[in-house]
């Protein structure tokens, strides 16, 4: 059975819960993405208010914590 690729590693014991930065090309376009729409949500998204804002940055932060956690490694797996 081929092991499962992850993209993002779970944190090591005692630095927290989640994950670290990505190991996989993919997961890296996936982190510099989240960036580069959360730049681009401060030109085109904050001129229709602070809530409209913190709105997209809440949405890009849920799809975000959604692909670390379909593929990520387990948090805590390296516990």
């Amino acid at each position: 059975m081929e092991e499962k690729k992850y993209w993002f590693p779970a944190k090591p014991l005692g630095m927290g819960w989640g994950w670290g930065l990505p190991i996989t090309w993919q997961g890296w376009v996936v982190f510099v993405a989240f960036f580069v729409l959360v730049s681009v949500g401060l030109y085109v998204v904050r001129p229709y208010g602070e809530l409209a804002f913190a709105l997209w940055t809440g949405l890009l932060a849920a799809a975000l914590l959604g692909i670390c956690f379909l593929k990520g490694e387990p948090p805590g797996a390296n516990r």
